[in-house]
């Protein structure tokens, strides 16, 4: 079969059987340098990739896709602004909430909380609550029955169970003759939700919108309203037309990416510098090729002037060394993403194989909140690993190869 000289040259000296078996060893372990440090990238990145979606996923659960709040605080005509929000084709629902900081009481133990007033009919459309119930019913909030659902971690560190007592006080103030006391108020603990989120899981409390609107004085009123969009990835955009509109053009809008910002912004910092971290070993592995290739024209110089006097040009020898560059970084590479694509998919039961083989939990449940090891394989960050791994590769090959093409036939050939 026909054969380019340059091919045909570049793939023998790769397989340097003749001579010197140390730069095949050093070929090979250039190769798998690129491959180790491809599965490590496109592994480690999947588990990030993963790690980001579970928590992301979590938050969600309890935060909505968008936010609309009024700049003085509070939404007076709130119906309205609900009807003008489900006008839109992309919001799949909208309800009502009031917000406010307190404290919970409860046998003497004390603990601050955020305070969610909602209607549980309409809240099932945008958050998960109901279905991250421990203990009780979300359907059990009922107006005027002061019932309250307590976040897991909020009512293990006041104590509290389903239908113990306890005491709410607010920031607002009754005026008495005896001087202004804070407002306070029993609920009863109809329920314990737990999204996995240290934030929502122990600050949050949850009570019936109007029992929230009696305590904090704000009949008729909400502190916003929450909406859930048909892919949360488009709220970014819903936002902006939502903002633009002349019924909604007074109201402040917010989209969930805004929420916990300094989360999103450090995971992505750290992808970033995990991902450079990581690409190090694919330069040291490309470096090896370097060295390889060096080796290779020292060893080789003889027979480079011997192809150079049979016409062989500079050129030609050149593309020689490339190609053989180029073959160790491609099959290294093509190693990588099969060796890490596998991997990628199957983490999960391949760390529980290794948990069940040295008797150990690498994320253990009672200090994590994520147990397992969550992948979520981005062939976007495929792409990337490879074509980045591919140019360093290659871009290893050109000093050699230069060196090479430089070969003088006379000077190499006289002690022959």
């Amino acid at each position: 079969m026909y054969k380019p000289f340059e091919l045909f040259v570049g793939l023998r000296y790769t397989r340097a059987k003749r001579r010197n078996h140390f730069i095949s060893f050093i070929s090979l372990s250039s190769m798998l340098g690129i491959t180790l440090g491809v599965m490590a990238l496109i592994t480690v990145m999947s588990v990030m990739n993963g790690f980001e979606k579970e928590v992301r996923e979590r938050m969600l659960g309890a935060i909505a896709h968008l936010t609309i709040m009024d700049f003085e605080g509070k939404i007076n005509n709130w119906p309205h602004v609900i009807k003008n929000v489900k006008d839109h084709p992309k919001v799949k629902g909208a309800a009502p909430f009031i917000r406010a900081e307190g404290m919970l009481i409860y046998a003497g133990n004390v603990n601050g909380t955020v305070i969610r007033g909602v209607l549980p009919k309409e809240e099932t459309a945008v958050s998960e609550i109901g279905d991250k119930m421990v203990e009780g019913k979300f359907a059990s909030l009922e107006p005027g029955k002061f019932r309250i659902l307590l976040g897991y971690d909020l009512a293990r560190r006041i104590g509290a169970d389903v239908g113990d007592k306890v005491t709410m006080v607010t920031p607002s103030v009754n005026v008495t003759p005896a001087g202004v006391a804070p407002r306070m108020k029993r609920f009863t603990v109809a329920g314990i939700f737990q999204f996995g989120h240290d934030f929502y899981d122990t600050t949050l409390a949850v009570v019936h919108m109007d029992d929230a609107a009696k305590l904090l004085r704000m009949q008729g009123k909400a502190s916003g309203v929450r909406v859930q969009v048909d892919d949360l990835f488009d709220a970014p955009f819903v936002r902006q037309e939502l903002s633009a509109s002349d019924e909604l053009v007074r109201y402040w809008i917010r989209d969930w990416s805004h929420f916990h910002s300094n989360w999103f912004r450090a995971v992505k910092i750290e992808k970033r510098m995990i991902f450079l971290l990581l690409m190090l070993i694919i330069a040291v592995a490309a470096f090896n090729i370097v060295s390889t290739l060096v080796m290779v024209v020292t060893d080789k110089e003889s027979d480079i002037a011997i192809l150079r006097t049979l016409g062989a040009s500079p050129g030609m020898i050149t593309r020689i060394f490339i190609i053989q560059g180029t073959l160790i970084g491609t099959v290294g590479t093509i190693l990588g993403v099969i060796l890490g694509v596998a991997l990628s998919l199957n983490v999960d039961t391949v760390i529980s194989f290794i948990e069940g083989l040295f008797g150990f939990q690498v994320l253990d449940p009672s200090v994590y909140y994520i147990s397992h090891f969550p992948s979520d394989l981005h062939w976007s960050d495929v792409w990337v690993i490879s074509i980045v791994s591919f140019l360093l590769g290659v871009g290893s090959t050109i000093y050699p190869a230069r060196r090479a093409s430089r070969t003088q036939p006379a000077l190499a050939l006289r002690y022959e």
